[in-house]
């Protein structure tokens, strides 16, 4: 993927944070904090893939949501190329929506149900100007059907609902290939479709980063989802960062406990032969708990639990040049540049 000749990267997002304010009635809470001071980079050099991985309640959707623009952030700062998304005019965002396409959990729900499936695709080629005629438009919505392993004759003249899931999903992303975006957000993508279609649905988001120079921050709560995608991962609990790195190397040797936690609830098709080691945190939803803003967020149920992880917040450190982790058992390691 091609950088600015500035050398802005692709997208940042610095200290972001996100608060859900509860207003009035008897039975309000306080104020939810959905992402707490949370930053990522990809480069503009080469296209990446980075999955965010955590519970549910951890934040990884709303962060979606912030980059697509779609949730306004409360502090910190969301950049497209060196370009705060919030302050774009009406043709910057126009440029960014397309540059940066969402793949949603529902496929269903994003298609007009009225509209046959050459309809949406011939949509696209015509809002964009892909196509200078009726036979280039064809020729185009053929091949990008083909590049998701959708025959056009199967779908082609169909209503949405009269599709699979997973046809549905493989045609948003027929409307990707289409027009060639530098990003995708796919917020639980694959959670909808069938098992046997999970695998084809993951090579095409390898291949469209190999190919087109497409990046994609794919979310889930899936490790084994992440594993097979490979690249980067940030790992997320409560609102928080708390490991991230290649994922070789978060996964094969993590350093927080609760990627611990989130390996050891992999199952395996034999026990005797987990990832690589035994359970070591009590299996406890993250949403149950409390948590104090000035401590670690997996106090409650962390086997190595010190004094300084009740009272203080820990920064990441510096476990490789391709590793960081938030936890106190490695204060003895670099603190990670801001």
């Amino acid at each position: 993927m091609t950088s600015r000749s500035n050398g802005a990267p692709l997208l940042e997002v610095a200290h972001v944070r996100k608060v859900f304010s509860n207003t009035g009635g008897l039975l309000s809470a306080q104020d939810v904090v959905a992402l707490d001071d949370v930053s990522l980079m990809l480069q503009g050099d080469e296209a990446k893939l980075l999955t965010i991985v955590g519970e549910s309640g951890s934040g990884k959707s709303t962060l979606a949501r912030c980059i697509l623009g779609l949730t306004p952030i409360t502090e910190g700062s969301i950049r497209y190329r060196g370009q705060e998304i919030s302050q774009m005019n009406r043709a910057a965002l126009h440029a960014y929506r397309r540059a940066v396409q969402p793949v949603f959990q529902d496929p269903y729900a994003t298609y007009n149900p009225f509209y046959r499936i050459d309809r949406v695709l011939n949509m696209i080629v015509r809002k964009f100007k892909l196509a200078s005629s009726t036979g280039e438009a064809t020729k185009l919505i053929d091949e990008a059907l083909r590049a998701v392993d959708l025959r056009p004759h199967d779908v082609l003249g169909r209503y949405p609902h009269q599709l699979s899931g997973g046809e549905r999903q493989r045609i948003m992303l027929a409307r990707i290939y289409l027009m060639k975006p530098r990003l995708i957000i796919a917020d639980e993508p694959i959670s909808m479709i069938d098992a046997a279609l999970r695998a084809l649905f993951l090579n095409i988001l390898i291949d469209f980063r190999d190919e087109l120079g497409i990046s994609c921050i794919f979310i889930t709560h899936n490790l084994a989802t992440a594993y097979y995608l490979g690249g980067e991962i940030m790992v997320m609990c409560r609102g928080r960062s708390i490991e991230e790195g290649a994922m070789d190397s978060v996964v094969k040797e993590p350093s927080h406990p609760y990627t611990q936690l989130l390996i050891d609830s992999v199952p395996s098709q034999d026990p005797r032969n987990r990832w690589n080691s035994k359970r070591t945190t009590n299996a406890v939803e993250a949403s149950e708990l409390t948590f104090s803003a000035n401590a670690c967020v997996i106090v409650e149920r962390c086997p190595h639990v010190m004094d300084i992880c009740r009272n203080s917040r820990p920064p990441e450190y510096v476990i490789n040049d391709q590793h960081t982790t938030a936890c106190f058992l490695y204060e003895d390691h670099k603190v990670a540049a801001n």
